[in-house]
């Protein structure tokens, strides 16, 4: 197993697939998740003759228990980490949902300025801000994610059951087949991770405010999400995004949920690949 070393000593957990002088891929998964979400859209890429490359977050997957730090600056700084020590160039960066946060921050701070990022794509991201705040009517009360760390807290296994049997995939919409293998995944995924790095990460997630992030970022980039997003609500995050990117295009999907990229990759798959290939 491959790892590199933080700059302040976590051991993050990277894959890195396909030949060394394809353009790279490389894919920011979400909470409370690790790389292997990114399955099929890995070899989807990888057969197409790109390098595919994705980490487990700190705390997530198979990367270090790291106690403390949970927040968007380390988030990017371990994903710069990676993209140095393997020296990545012209790279594409793929974030979904807190991942998108992940990719924010990472091209506007350390992408950008190292000259490593050709592209970037937000799907199903958190930014600018999920928290409703004054200047944020339309996020989500903090009520709610007081209820997520709760439930983590009183019973993480169910709760990510919860989720990932209900509004991730949508699979609580009449019009959804539900997926068990889906779940079961997801749940896999969930419960490798540390309970700890997983709650303090809700605060990550809901509370920062990315607005500056995508300011910064002059690289196209693409922007999709579900209008039946139940995690993060579309009108607060996609529509926001695209206004405030320098250089953004906007798509939409109708009837689409959070976890579009596992249930309707058949339709993202080509849809990313023709914006890497523009």
């Amino acid at each position: 197993m491959a790892y590199v070393t933080s700059a302040d000593g976590i051991q993050i957990y990277y894959k890195d697939w396909g030949p060394k002088d394809a353009q790279p891929i490389v894919f920011h998964h979400g909470w409370p998740l690790s790389s292997d979400d990114w399955d099929a859209q890995m070899l989807f890429f990888l057969a197409n003759g790109y390098r595919v490359v994705a980490h487990d977050r700190r705390g997530h997957g198979r990367s270090e228990q790291a106690v403390g730090n949970h927040d968007m600056d380390h988030y990017a700084a371990d994903a710069s980490a990676v993209a140095e020590h393997l020296d990545l160039k012209n790279a594409v960066h793929i974030g979904h949902s807190t991942g998108g946060g992940e990719v924010a921050r990472y091209v506007a701070k350390f992408g950008e300025p190292q000259g490593r990022v050709a592209k970037a794509v937000l799907v199903a991201a958190i930014p600018p801000l999920m928290l409703k705040t004054e200047a944020n009517p339309g996020g989500t009360p903090i009520e709610v994610f007081d209820s997520f760390r709760g439930a983590l807290a009183a019973n993480r296994a169910a709760f990510f059951h919860d989720v990932a049997a209900g509004p991730f995939y949508g699979f609580n919409r009449d019009h959804e087949t539900t997926i068990p293998a889906v779940i079961d995944n997801w749940w896999r995924q969930g419960m490798m991770g540390s309970a700890q790095a997983h709650y303090d990460g809700i605060k990550a997630f809901s509370e920062t405010d990315q607005t500056e992030d995508l300011k910064a970022i002059t690289v196209p980039t693409l922007v999709l999400q579900g209008d039946d997003d139940q995690i993060v609500p579309y009108t607060d995050a996609a529509l926001l995004q695209v206004k405030l990117l320098q250089n953004g295009t906007l798509k939409i999907y109708e009837g689409y949920p959070h976890g579009m990229l596992t249930t309707h990759a058949d339709v993202i798959n080509p849809d990313l690949l023709a914006f890497v290939r523009a």
